[in-house]
């Protein structure tokens, strides 16, 4: 891959960040129009990392930040942790944004300078009905706290591909990240309750005030979207696709919370957590598109650590401070089903080595699952466990026996090697096809069920 652009692709970015800063120009002629601002950002952040990662490639060679890709005939080197850069830009782009959402509270609705203490006399240019009211500190220290703990977590990643740090010592690393988001959670919002489904009401109420529970819950959150988009990885554009299907069906759900929401004089409740949403999600979804270019079949660079542990981040912080955390675990079913099909490897209770991305055939040049070897035989119950999971009529696991009939191979348990079980060999962009295809498809099913089927489990649905 060439380091400089081509004429046709600085044509185009250069055009296309030409027309977002307009855009941008554009929105002080109104109220600062952050929805507006926040699609040009993410226009412009597309530009500067798909530029970015053209100019860098060499530079990370150069500098040791490099692998092989293992799923090709000739393995060709590629630049590693491109993920940082998409993570900077990223960081960069909502740091520039921040003046935009408030920008009707710094000068339409306060005297000016955002003073707490000081409110404006109500004009005759208002509209009637309108609430004058103090500088929302509690909504900015959200978007820092957000900011703070997504770029604790770009540091984990950056060491971690530095440094290749063990799953033990890092898994827990994404729970410090989210502890200033956490703060703010419970000094600005604070609710631990949860809502009991109709049919449990008469035996425990209709709320359940969980406490210190529920910030465990949080940080658990925190802890998982990371290292689930870390764990189903291994083929080209797998990491960058899945997380661009997330945030697009996350950006669904809140469109369609907002045009649920009713009109009303002054904001509902659910208006601003789900517009926080989308200001973070817009310029994610851009980063992304840039990176995706780069690294979908066949890929020119690699992602590295950096890029899942941001971009779950990015999804544990909108689905908490957005205040539908539980609707975000319905976007992530497929991670949750690797995780818990990975579980036995995880927690060592089989084989698991270190890489598990499935095998690349040289002959055929196609993927096939890859199989972990065992050293000894597993006992007796783990060896009937894999023996029913692998005669199931859809199997499970695939294994090799020897000729005692003891188990000298099993297939790596993850969803893409379980694909592979299912379907049989195919090519890397096909298998990746099929994944997301699947997230999307389970995401919307999610999203369906959220939207459409609630109010059969509660007596209400909190978008209204």
């Amino acid at each position: 891959m060439s380091n400089d652009l081509t004429r046709a692709e600085t044509l185009s970015l250069s055009v296309l960040s030409i027309a977002c800063l307009a855009v941008l120009a554009n929105t002080f002629q109104g109220n600062g129009e952050p929805l507006i601002a926040s699609l040009a950002f993410s226009g412009i952040a597309f530009s500067f990392t798909y530029s970015l990662i053209r100019w860098l490639t060499q530079t990370f060679i150069g500098a040791g930040l490099k692998g092989r890709d293992m799923s090709k005939l000739r393995k060709p080197e590629l630049p590693e942790t491109m993920g940082a850069v998409c993570a900077v830009v990223y960081l960069l782009t909502l740091i520039t944004f921040i003046p935009f959402p408030f920008y009707q509270d710094i000068v339409a609705a306060t005297s000016g300078g955002g003073n707490r203490d000081v409110i404006v006399e109500r004009q005759p240019s208002l509209a009637d009905g309108r609430v004058l009211h103090r500088f929302p500190h509690s909504k900015l220290a959200s978007y820092l706290s957000a900011l703070l703990s997504l770029q604790s977590v770009v540091i984990l990643g950056i060491a971690d591909d530095l440094f290749d740090i063990r799953w033990r010592h890092k898994l827990f690393i994404p729970a410090f990240a989210a502890i200033p988001m956490l703060v703010v959670y419970f000094v600005d919002y604070g609710v631990t309750n949860v809502v009991v489904p109709v049919q449990l009401e008469p035996y425990l109420g209709t709320l359940i005030d969980l406490g210190w529970i529920y910030y465990a819950y949080m940080a658990s959150v925190a802890i998982f979207c990371p290292n689930s988009i870390n764990i189903l990885a291994g083929i080209n554009g797998i990491e960058v696709s899945q997380s661009i299907v997330i945030a697009v069906l996350l950006l669904l759900n809140d469109v369609l919370s907002l045009y649920a929401a009713p009109a009303s004089p002054s904001p509902h409740p659910a208006t601003d957590p789900h517009l926080f949403s989308i200001y973070l999600l817009l310029p994610f979804i851009g980063v992304s598109a840039a990176l995706w270019w780069h690294n979908w079949y066949p890929a020119k660079v690699f992602v590295g650590d950096t890029y899942c542990y941001f971009a779950g981040m990015v999804f544990a912080i909108v689905g908490i401070l957005g205040h539908f955390s539980k609707t975000l675990l319905l976007t992530f079913i497929p991670q949750i089903i690797n995780f818990l099909y990975s579980s036995p490897q995880l927690f060592r209770v089989m084989p698991c080595p270190r890489h598990r991305l499935p095998h690349f055939n040289s002959r055929t040049g196609l993927l096939e699952p890859s199989m972990t070897e065992w050293q000894h035989p597993p006992n007796r119950a783990l060896t009937g466990a894999l023996k029913l999971l692998a005669s199931l009529p859809v199997p499970l696991v695939a294994i090799r026996e020897n000729d005692r009939g003891a188990i000298t191979q099993s297939s790596n348990l993850t969803l893409l090697n379980l694909w592979l079980v299912w379907f049989g060999p195919m090519k890397e962009d096909r298998l990746a096809v099929g994944i997301t295809g699947a997230q999307m498809a389970v995401g919307i099913m999610g999203l369906f069920v959220r939207h459409k089927l609630a109010l059969l489990v509660f007596r209400q649905d909190n978008r209204r």
